[in-house]
């Protein structure tokens, strides 16, 4: 009767470990493994603040911007178009978004604010995009392109973790150009994982 239980029980395993297999590679959608279910604590947590007035800003008229992250395994060359912090599908699809109501890089002292998934979703663009953001260090650079091939570089100065409520973090620093990159942290999602880095070369196209 034993043999018969734990041959029950192990086939019961072995059929979940291929659900979830399945789950993973065949492209399910697994609620309880995405940092943006949009509902209570599961939420990613991204900013919402008051969109930009949409004037002119000086720079190129299609406001996408290119990411490239040595420092993370999955971040290079990925498309990042500006969003609101409350739009789900553009955090889905894509690898991250640039924050509407924060600065570009062509701006002065602005604070290009870009958020990104640490688990999101299976195949999809946002599936571990910023999962290793916490691996950045004091120095390591990050590279954002425009859509007229303009390169700002930016080197990070700062990291740290904080709440779900904070607004600073996408705010100006006075005297300063910078990045913010932000994921969430694990399991919960309830704080965030900040990166600054500080504008130290422009290369025009």
């Amino acid at each position: 009767m034993r043999r018969i239980i734990s041959w029950v029980v192990s086939f019961t395993m072995v059929g979940a470990g291929l659900l979830l297999i399945g789950f993973f590679f065949l492209g399910g959608t697994f609620p309880t493994l995405s940092s943006s279910d949009g509902e209570g604590s599961g939420g990613f947590n991204v900013p919402e603040i008051q969109s930009s007035s949409g004037g002119d800003d000086g720079g190129p008229e299609d406001k996408t911007l290119t990411l490239d992250v040595p420092g993370m395994e999955r971040i290079e060359a990925d498309e990042i178009p500006t969003a609101r912090g409350d739009d789900h599908d553009a955090l889905r699809e894509n690898a991250g978004i640039h924050l509407d109501g924060t600065g570009f890089p062509w701006q002065e002292e602005s604070n290009v604010y870009i958020a990104g998934h640490r688990l999101g979703y299976p195949a999809s663009g946002s599936f571990l995009a910023f999962y290793d953001q916490q691996n950045l260090e004091e120095g390591d650079e990050i590279f954002v392109t425009d859509s007229e091939g303009a390169k700002y570089t930016y080197r990070v100065f700062d990291e740290f973790v904080t709440d779900g409520s904070d607004l600073s973090v996408t705010e100006p620093v006075e005297g300063k150009n910078i990045l913010t990159l932000q994921t969430c942290t694990l399991p919960d999602y309830s704080d965030r994982i900040i990166t600054q880095a500080e504008l130290v070369e422009v290369v025009e196209a």
